[in-house]
């Protein structure tokens, strides 16, 4: 009998692994399209297209592609903007967001709640009906430079980074998750005198691995997989544009697919390897973290 348990433990792990061994190929196809298209000329990617060729890298393979993206595109200039754009937002909202749930969660002060409600609703506003208003907000204001006073963010990267600072979300994860904090830790904090940013810095934060990884990569793939629209109305010079814009190089006169999959593959790995990364530190930071989140 005992024998026969086994047996039947294994067959149920074996079938669990083959159902999530097939859910992850059907997952994986667009990527290994992707990538195999991006070496093969067009005339052979669209004759592959019809069967499972598609998915091998066979015929007439090479690297071509990606050298004519970047002779279409400076990629390396697009990449580097959006690298810098993305790293910038997240880090200034995590900063100002984790500090804005501490003010909601810690301190008593009258309407806290309300304006907390108030800015969750925001999460049901679609970017697309506040777009034109926020254009003629960002196209007037004033910016104190080296040079004097410039009027009109456009073509920056501060137009880029400034309305995305604070949102909603980010503040939500880091509400809910201090929540859970013990009270002890921070009542015990102030009774030995520390200010309200002490605690902050060196009670709270310290403890806060987890919601910090997951607000990090969240927040950094909607800023990088997000921007095209935005940019694409306020930034007109290629100094400044990000990735995703470059996406219309490849489809001026005649679109050339082998190099847009290139173009794509060459945006995906970022995002990969940030994943991974951050997957990496946010298991590092629950192991290393002795409160519950």
């Amino acid at each position: 009998m005992a024998q026969v348990a086994v047996d039947n433990r294994g067959l149920r792990l074996f079938t669990r692994y083959l159902v999530l061994s097939l859910v992850a190929l059907v997952f994986l196809f667009p990527l290994v399209f992707m990538v195999v298209s991006s070496l093969k000329p067009d005339n052979q990617l669209l004759a592959d297209t019809g069967s499972l060729r598609a998915f091998m890298p066979v015929g007439d393979i090479s690297l071509d592609n990606y050298f004519a993206a970047f002779d279409r595109a400076p990629i390396g200039r697009f990449m580097m903007n959006s690298v810098f754009v993305t790293v910038v937002t997240v880090v200034l909202s995590i900063a100002i967001c984790s500090v804005a749930a501490f003010s909601f969660v810690f301190i008593d002060w009258n309407g806290r709640g309300t304006l907390l409600s108030i800015i969750l609703a925001t999460l049901i506003i679609p970017f697309e009906t506040i777009a034109v208003p926020l254009l003629l907000v960002v196209s007037r204001m004033p910016w104190l430079g080296f040079e004097g006073i410039d009027w009109g963010w456009l073509n920056t990267y501060r137009v880029q980074i400034v309305p995305w600072i604070v949102d909603a979300l980010t503040i939500f994860l880091f509400v809910q998750y201090f929540k859970d904090l013990p009270r002890e830790l921070i009542e015990a904090a102030r009774v030995e005198g520390a200010s309200w940013f002490q605690v902050y810095r060196r009670v709270v934060m310290p403890l806060s691995g987890p919601v910090l990884a997951t607000a990090a990569i969240l927040k950094s793939l909607k800023m990088y997989n997000e921007q095209y629209l935005w940019p694409l109305i306020v930034v007109q010079d290629e100094a400044h544009r990000p990735i995703m814009v470059g996406l219309g190089y490849f489809f001026q006169l005649d679109v050339a697919w082998g190099e847009l999959m290139a173009y794509l593959t060459l945006i995906s790995v970022p995002v990969l390897a940030f994943y991974l990364f951050m997957q990496r530190a946010f298991i590092a930071s629950i192991a290393s973290t002795g409160v519950k989140g």
